[in-house]
C-alpha cells in the first residue's frame, strides 16, 4: 500500500477508498498523536465543505476522536482556512477539515491542522499513519467512563471567521459590482454577504449546494459562465472560488481569466510599494509561468521556487521569513494573515491593491505577460504512477521536445499528489506547436498504462 497521506491530507472516493472505517481510525490516530494538552481534555476542531459525504464522514471522525478520549467541536460547513484560523485563535489541540477541495463531490479529504494553524509536516503525518496502521494494538487500552471524549456544535464558527477576515483585510467596495462564483462549496454562506457587507453590489453564483453540485461546472475551475456574467451585467471584477474556499481565481472587467501567477503580481507589487513585502520576494512553485519570472526580473522581485504543493511553498515561506506565496492555481498564502491559503482573503487583498493603486483590473494585469501553457492530464492508476514517470519512452520524447524548444519553453510531467492522473504541463511561444506535444506524451502515457 501506497502512502496514505498525499500532497492535501488523505483523499479518495467517498465509501469506497475514504471509508467510515478510515474515518474513524483517522480521528482516533489523530487525536492521539495531536493531542498533546496534557492539563485538560484534548479538544479537536472539526469542519467541512458541502458535499454529501461530509455528514458521514465527519460522524466517524467524531467518534474516532471520542474514542482516543478527546472532545471534538462541530463547526459545520466553513471554508478550510476559517478551520487554520479558528483552531489556532482559541487554542484547540489540533483542527480537521472535511473536503476534497477542487474534486467533484463524490470525492472526499481528511486533512489535519496541528494547534498553530498550520498543515502537518510529513513527519508528523507518518506518525498518524503508523498510528492508522497500528490500531487494532490499542484495543486494551482505548478510555473507558468520563475519560471517553464528548461532541459540541458551534455554529457561530462561520461568524467569527466574517469578523476576522474584516479585520485583517478590510477595503471599501462601495459603487463596486462583483459577480461571484461559490462553487456551491464552503464560501456559500460566507462571501456574498461579506463583500455586501464591505459596500459592493453583489450578483452570485454557485451559492446553492445540494450535497452533489460542489465544483459542477462553476468555481475556480469552470470560469466560462462567471466570465459571461460579468461583461452581460456590466461587474468591475469576478471572484471565483473552489469547493472548500482555500483558492481563488479572478475574471477582469473585460471577461478574461486572472490565474494565481497574476493575482500574486498584482498584490506583491502593491506591497513592495507600500515597504510590506518582506525580503522583496514571492515564493512559488515550478508550475508558475515563465512570464512571472519576466514580470519579477523586471520589478526588482526575487522569486523562491519550489515544488508542487501549497505546503512545500509555506515551509520555504515560514523557513525564510517570506511573507507572499502560491500556485497558478490560486491558492495563494499571506502569512502576514494566515496560516494557510484563504480564497476569500485574498481576494481582498487584490481588491485593496486595485482600491489603493485606483485601478482596474484589466489594466493592473498588464504588469505581467503570461506566455502560452497547455496542461493535459493522463489517468494512471496509483500504484503505476512512478513507472509512468520513469518510461523510456516517454523519457525520450521529453528529451526530444526539450530540444525544440531550444530554451524558449519548458516542460514539466508530473505525478499529481492527491488524484490518479499525471499532469503534463509544456510552456512555449507557439500554442499551436505546444498543444501537440503536450497530446503527443499523454498518449504515450495512457497507450502504455491502461486504467
Amino acid at each position: 500500500m501506497g502512502r496514505l497521506f498525499g500532497t492535501d491530507g488523505v483523499r479518495g472516493i467517498a465509501n469506497r477508498e475514504l471509508t467510515p472505517d478510515l474515518a474513524y481510525r483517522l480521528g482516533y490516530a489523530g487525536a492521539k498523536v495531536l493531542a498533546v494538552n496534557t492539563d485538560m481534555k484534548p479538544t479537536i476542531l472539526i469542519g467541512m465543505d458541502t458535499r454529501i459525504s461530509c455528514q458521514m464522514l465527519e460522524a466517524s471522525l467524531v467518534a474516532g476522536i471520542c474514542s482516543a478520549g478527546a472532545d471534538a467541536v462541530l463547526c459545520g460547513v466553513l471554508p478550510t482556512p476559517g478551520i487554520a484560523y479558528l483552531t489556532s485563535k482559541y487554542k484547540y489541540d489540533a483542527g480537521v477539515m472535511i473536503s476534497a477541495s477542487h474534486n467533484s463531490f463524490e470525492y472526499n479529504g481528511i486533512k489535519f491542522f496541528s494547534g498553530n494553524g498550520f498543515k502537518l509536516s510529513d513527519e508528523i503525518e507518518d506518525e498518524i499513519e503508523r498510528t492508522v496502521n497500528e490500531y487494532d494494538i490499542y484495543s486494551q487500552s482505548r478510555p473507558i467512563g468520563e475519560e471517553i471524549g464528548t461532541a459540541i456544535r458551534r455554529p457561530e464558527s462561520g461568524r467569527q471567521y466574517v469578523e476576522h477576515l474584516k479585520r485583517r483585510m478590510s477595503v471599501d467596495l462601495s459603487g463596486m459590482r462583483i459577480a461571484i462564483d461559490c462553487a456551491n462549496g464552503a464560501a456559500s454562506m460566507i462571501a456574498p454577504a461579506l463583500f455586501e457587507d464591505l459596500g459592493a453590489t453583489v450578483i452570485s453564483i454557485g451559492n446553492q449546494p445540494n450535497g452533489l453540485n460542489i465544483n459542477k461546472n462553476c468555481g475556480s475551475t469552470h470560469l466560462e459562465y462567471l466570465s459571461q456574467l460579468v461583461v452581460s451585467e456590466k461587474c468591475d471584477i469576478g471572484l471565483a472560488f473552489d469547493g472548500d474556499a482555500d483558492r481563488f481565481l479572478a475574471i477582469d472587467d473585460l471577461g478574461n481569466l486572472v490565474d494565481g501567477d497574476a493575482i500574486m503580481s498584482i498584490i506583491a507589487m502593491d506591497m513592495k510599494e507600500c515597504g510590506e513585502l518582506k525580503n522583496d520576494t514571492i515564493v512559488v512553485t515550478v508550475m508558475s509561468n515563465l512570464g512571472l519570472d519576466i514580470m519579477a526580473k523586471e520589478n526588482g522581485i526575487f522569486l523562491e521556487k519550489t515544488k508542487v504543493g501549497d505546503r512545500y511553498v509555506l515551509e520555504k515561506m515560514i523557513e525564510k521569513g517570506f511573507n507572499i506565496g502560491g500556485e497558478q492555481s490560486g491558492h495563494v498564502i499571506l502569512l502576514d494573515h494566515a496560516t494557510t491559503g484563504d480564497g476569500i482573503l485574498t481576494a481582498l487583498a487584490l481588491l485593496r491593491a486595485l482600491f489603493r493603486n485606483g485601478r482596474r483590473l484589466s489594466y493592473a494585469t498588464r504588469i505581467i505577460r503570461i506566455l502560452p501553457q497547455v496542461l493535459l492530464s493522463a489517468k494512471v492508476k496509483n500504484e503505476d504512477k512512478a513507472k509512468a514517470m520513469e518510461f523510456d519512452i516517454l523519457q525520450s520524447a521529453i528529451d526530444k521536445y526539450e530540444k525544440q524548444l531550444d530554451g524558449k519553453g519548458r516542460i514539466l510531467v508530473r505525478a499529481s499528489g492527491t488524484e490518479p492522473i499525471i499532469r503534463v504541463m509544456i510552456e512555449g511561444e507557439n500554442e499551436e506547436e505546444i498543444s501537440q506535444m503536450a497530446r503527443d506524451l499523454v498518449a504515450i502515457i495512457q497507450k502504455n498504462f491502461i486504467v
